[in-house]
């Protein structure tokens, strides 16, 4: 089959409205037929496509002048030699269902290829997924490593149940250990709160930064210091000299206790907390706090996402956001 290339499209005549309607190839013309570049060359390396002056390592090196095609062209290739519609756009690339495509199916995916080098944008992230999850589509991060090899990871967002909230905890007068605070159980029968801090003895527990705030914000602890109370405002400062992340932590920190988790340091798994729902005995998350307009590179999302799958929880990042925390989970998928 004959076609031309314009330097942006290849157009194939009217008898290329077959590979249209039989595959979902290209974008249906009045005068036939106008192909994608990746598609162009996919075909063109299959033997159903013969571009005028171009065989297929010219027009390889010719679409390559343009940054990342080549990462592009693999993530094409790939997803068609699964048996899969491919077709440019709205992103970089949407996959219908499979069996399905276009005119008679919905798709499924929308893809976005990018290198193990680059760094995402959660800002951004979140708005591409939203309007991906808005067309109830599947939000999926293609990623090409340095030797060509592909790997697809999933990016949802979910909202967070809100679980059974434990006990109400006793009201505490804490006194101020350094940035720690040491909390006597008030009287008889009064309970120290099994989900909060480490327990030194039967009679005291030392409460964390986080949990100290949290706990005062809520009126449940009055801390002192030299015999004087302190407010939160002023802890928080404190606090805050000590660790540059402590603001970004606490505003996840709280959204996770609102909900009815427990989140707890999440040092020994190299992020900021391990999260339990009270319903198993283990911790089912692992949470990275990311304050608003930060970037990580997607080669240490993949470490993180790696670690949480070895371990059998959930890696979410809790972005700071205009309407409060959002969650981004980040799954390894294969299509």
């Amino acid at each position: 089959m004959k076609a031309t290339f314009d330097g942006k499209w290849v157009r194939v005549g009217s008898e290329g409205r077959a590979l249209y309607d039989q595959s979902g190839y290209g974008r249906p013309e009045k005068e036939g037929l106008k192909l994608a570049p990746e598609e162009a060359l996919y075909l063109v390396h299959r033997g159903r496509l013969d571009v005028a002056g171009h065989p297929f390592d010219r027009f390889l090196a010719v679409c390559a002048e343009k940054p990342n095609f080549l990462r592009s062209y693999l993530v094409y290739r790939d997803i068609r030699e699964r048996g899969y519609v491919i077709q440019t756009g709205p992103h970089d690339f949407r996959v219908f269902r499979r069996g399905q495509r276009p005119g008679t199916g919905q798709s499924q995916y929308m893809i976005r290829v990018i290198s193990e080098r680059d760094l995402i944008d959660f800002s951004s992230l979140v708005r591409e997924a939203t309007a991906s999850l808005n067309l109830r589509k599947q939000h999926v991060l293609a990623v090409v490593d340095d030797e060509n090899e592909l790997t697809y990871y999933e990016v949802r967002m979910p909202t967070l149940p809100r679980v059974d909230q434990e006990a109400p905890v006793d009201h505490f007068r804490g006194e101020l250990v350094g940035k720690y605070a040491i909390v006597h159980a008030p009287g008889p029968g009064a309970a120290i709160p099994a989900t909060f801090g480490m327990q030194l003895d039967p009679e005291r527990l030392v409460l964390a930064p986080l949990e100290i705030l949290n706990l005062m914000h809520s009126g449940r602890l009055i801390l002192y210091g030299n015999g004087e109370p302190i407010d939160p405002g002023k802890y928080r400062l404190m606090a805050q000299e000590a660790d540059p992340e402590f603001p970004v932590k606490v505003a996840v920190y709280d959204d996770l206790r609102s909900r009815g988790f427990v989140p707890r340091t999440g040092y020994k798994f190299g992020h900021h907390f391990r999260v339990y729902s009270g319903k198993k005995v283990h911790s089912e998350m692992l949470v990275q706090a990311l304050s608003e307009g930060v970037a990580l590179p997607m080669s240490t999302i993949s470490r993180s996402v790696r670690l949480a799958h070895s371990v059998k929880k959930k890696m979410l990042f809790g972005c700071e956001h205009t309407q409060g925390i959002q969650y981004v989970e980040f799954a390894r998928i294969k299509l």
